[in-house]
Protein backbone atom coordinates (compact mmCIF):
# COMPACT_ATOMS: atom_id res chain seq x y z
CA UNK A 1 0.00 0.00 0.00
CA UNK A 2 1.65 3.05 -0.89
CA UNK A 3 1.57 5.70 1.43
CA UNK A 4 1.19 9.16 1.04
CA UNK A 5 -0.11 11.64 3.92
CA UNK A 6 -0.03 12.39 7.08
CA UNK A 7 -3.01 13.65 9.91
CA UNK A 8 -2.16 16.19 12.39
CA UNK A 9 -4.27 18.32 14.67
CA UNK A 10 -4.19 22.23 13.92
CA UNK A 11 -2.63 24.63 16.69
CA UNK A 12 -5.21 24.96 19.82
CA UNK A 13 -4.69 29.26 18.80
CA UNK A 14 -6.06 28.16 15.49
CA UNK A 15 -9.20 25.72 16.61
CA UNK A 16 -9.90 28.60 19.33
CA UNK A 17 -10.46 30.60 16.51
CA UNK A 18 -12.25 28.85 14.56
CA UNK A 19 -14.49 27.59 17.30
CA UNK A 20 -15.41 30.97 18.20
CA UNK A 21 -15.68 31.84 14.24
CA UNK A 22 -18.03 29.22 13.86
CA UNK A 23 -20.00 29.16 17.50
CA UNK A 24 -19.32 32.83 18.64
CA UNK A 25 -18.26 33.57 22.17
CA UNK A 26 -17.55 30.50 24.01
CA UNK A 27 -15.19 28.93 27.20
CA UNK A 28 -11.65 29.01 26.39
CA UNK A 29 -11.52 25.79 28.90
CA UNK A 30 -14.37 24.19 27.17
CA UNK A 31 -12.85 24.33 23.81
CA UNK A 32 -9.57 23.20 25.48
CA UNK A 33 -10.94 20.26 26.40
CA UNK A 34 -12.52 19.61 23.00
CA UNK A 35 -9.12 20.30 21.40
CA UNK A 36 -7.14 17.67 23.71
CA UNK A 37 -10.12 15.08 22.64
CA UNK A 38 -9.20 15.76 19.34
CA UNK A 39 -8.84 11.70 17.85
CA UNK A 40 -6.69 12.12 14.60
CA UNK A 41 -8.50 10.21 11.62
CA UNK A 42 -7.33 7.00 11.22
CA UNK A 43 -9.17 3.59 9.20
CA UNK A 44 -11.54 0.59 11.17
CA UNK A 45 -9.99 -1.91 8.96
CA UNK A 46 -7.02 -2.56 7.23
CA UNK A 47 -8.95 -3.25 3.86
CA UNK A 48 -10.89 0.34 4.46
CA UNK A 49 -10.31 2.93 1.68
CA UNK A 50 -11.18 5.81 4.02
CA UNK A 51 -10.16 7.61 7.10
CA UNK A 52 -12.76 8.18 9.75
CA UNK A 53 -13.11 11.80 11.16
CA UNK A 54 -14.86 12.12 14.65
CA UNK A 55 -17.06 14.26 15.39
CA UNK A 56 -15.09 17.25 18.38
CA UNK A 57 -18.64 17.42 19.95
CA UNK A 58 -22.17 15.93 20.21
CA UNK A 59 -24.38 17.27 17.71
CA UNK A 60 -27.89 16.90 16.78
CA UNK A 61 -29.65 17.90 13.60
CA UNK A 62 -33.35 17.95 12.88
CA UNK A 63 -34.71 17.33 9.66
CA UNK A 64 -33.19 20.20 7.05
CA UNK A 65 -30.49 21.40 9.77
CA UNK A 66 -26.95 22.36 9.06
CA UNK A 67 -23.62 22.28 10.76
CA UNK A 68 -20.73 23.40 10.26
CA UNK A 69 -18.08 21.35 12.06
CA UNK A 70 -14.33 22.60 12.84
CA UNK A 71 -12.79 19.38 12.79
CA UNK A 72 -9.58 20.60 14.47
CA UNK A 73 -7.19 18.31 12.25
CA UNK A 74 -5.26 19.11 9.29
CA UNK A 75 -3.68 16.83 6.19
CA UNK A 76 0.28 16.66 5.38
CA UNK A 77 0.41 14.96 1.79
CA UNK A 78 2.45 14.28 -1.30
CA UNK A 79 2.18 16.29 -4.23
CA UNK A 80 -0.08 14.88 -6.92
CA UNK A 81 -2.92 13.53 -4.06
CA UNK A 82 -5.76 14.88 -2.84
CA UNK A 83 -7.98 13.91 -0.26
CA UNK A 84 -11.60 13.46 -0.87
CA UNK A 85 -14.14 13.64 2.27
CA UNK A 86 -17.40 12.39 1.99
CA UNK A 87 -20.19 11.61 4.39
CA UNK A 88 -19.71 8.19 6.42
CA UNK A 89 -21.76 5.17 4.48
CA UNK A 90 -23.95 5.04 7.09
CA UNK A 91 -25.19 8.09 8.10
CA UNK A 92 -26.08 8.86 4.79
CA UNK A 93 -27.90 5.64 4.04
CA UNK A 94 -30.12 5.85 7.44
CA UNK A 95 -30.55 9.42 7.55
CA UNK A 96 -29.59 11.04 4.06
CA UNK A 97 -26.66 12.96 5.80
CA UNK A 98 -24.94 15.16 3.22
CA UNK A 99 -21.79 17.04 2.78
CA UNK A 100 -23.23 20.92 1.45
CA UNK A 101 -20.12 20.51 -1.31
CA UNK A 102 -21.24 16.83 -2.09
CA UNK A 103 -17.58 16.03 -1.87
CA UNK A 104 -15.04 18.35 -0.08
CA UNK A 105 -11.68 18.21 -1.64
CA UNK A 106 -8.37 18.90 0.18
CA UNK A 107 -5.81 19.56 -2.09
CA UNK A 108 -1.83 19.12 -0.93
CA UNK A 109 -0.81 22.25 -0.74
CA UNK A 110 -3.80 23.57 1.49
CA UNK A 111 -1.86 22.45 4.44
CA UNK A 112 0.41 25.39 4.75
CA UNK A 113 -2.13 27.90 3.94
CA UNK A 114 -2.38 30.40 6.77
CA UNK A 115 -5.43 29.12 8.71
CA UNK A 116 -3.05 25.76 8.82
CA UNK A 117 -4.93 23.99 6.34
CA UNK A 118 -7.77 23.14 9.04
CA UNK A 119 -10.93 20.79 7.39
CA UNK A 120 -14.50 21.55 7.90
CA UNK A 121 -16.91 19.71 7.48
CA UNK A 122 -20.85 21.38 6.66
CA UNK A 123 -23.30 18.66 7.22
CA UNK A 124 -27.10 18.73 6.64
CA UNK A 125 -29.65 16.40 7.67
CA UNK A 126 -31.61 16.06 4.17
CA UNK A 127 -33.88 12.90 5.47
CA UNK A 128 -37.14 12.79 3.56
CA UNK A 129 -38.09 10.58 6.57
CA UNK A 130 -38.11 13.21 9.03
CA UNK A 131 -35.51 11.05 10.69
CA UNK A 132 -33.34 13.16 13.48
CA UNK A 133 -29.45 12.84 13.12
CA UNK A 134 -28.06 12.56 16.44
CA UNK A 135 -24.07 11.72 17.07
CA UNK A 136 -22.16 12.03 20.22
CA UNK A 137 -18.52 13.39 20.66
CA UNK A 138 -15.95 10.31 18.99
CA UNK A 139 -18.54 9.04 16.73
CA UNK A 140 -16.92 8.61 13.03
CA UNK A 141 -19.06 10.90 10.92
CA UNK A 142 -16.82 11.51 7.60
CA UNK A 143 -14.07 9.60 5.71
CA UNK A 144 -11.46 10.67 3.57
CA UNK A 145 -10.13 8.91 1.15
CA UNK A 146 -6.45 9.60 -0.43
CA UNK A 147 -6.71 9.81 -4.33
CA UNK A 148 -4.19 10.34 -6.74
CA UNK A 149 -4.60 12.61 -9.89
CA UNK A 150 -2.87 13.61 -12.71
CA UNK A 151 -3.02 17.29 -14.81
CA UNK A 152 -2.84 18.10 -18.51
CA UNK A 153 0.12 18.14 -20.76
CA UNK A 154 0.12 21.57 -21.08
CA UNK A 155 -0.79 22.69 -17.25
CA UNK A 156 1.73 25.38 -16.63
CA UNK A 157 0.19 26.70 -13.27
CA UNK A 158 3.08 27.99 -10.72
CA UNK A 159 0.23 30.28 -8.22
CA UNK A 160 0.53 29.62 -4.91
CA UNK A 161 -2.86 28.74 -2.23
CA UNK A 162 -3.06 31.11 0.48
CA UNK A 163 -6.61 30.03 1.62
CA UNK A 164 -9.60 27.85 1.75
CA UNK A 165 -12.92 28.03 -0.28
CA UNK A 166 -12.34 29.95 -3.11
CA UNK A 167 -8.91 31.06 -2.35
CA UNK A 168 -7.50 29.79 -5.66
CA UNK A 169 -9.97 31.85 -8.05
CA UNK A 170 -10.09 35.23 -6.25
Amino acid sequence: MKRVGRFHKVSEKRFLEDWKDTFGEVQEEEVQKIYGDIRLPQRATSGSAGYDFFSPVDFTLQPGETVKIPTGIRVEMEPNWVLKCYPRSGLGFKFRLQMNNTVGIIDSDYFYSDNEGHIFAKLTNDTNEERTVALKAGTGFMQGIFVEYGITFDDDVTDIRNGGLGSTTK
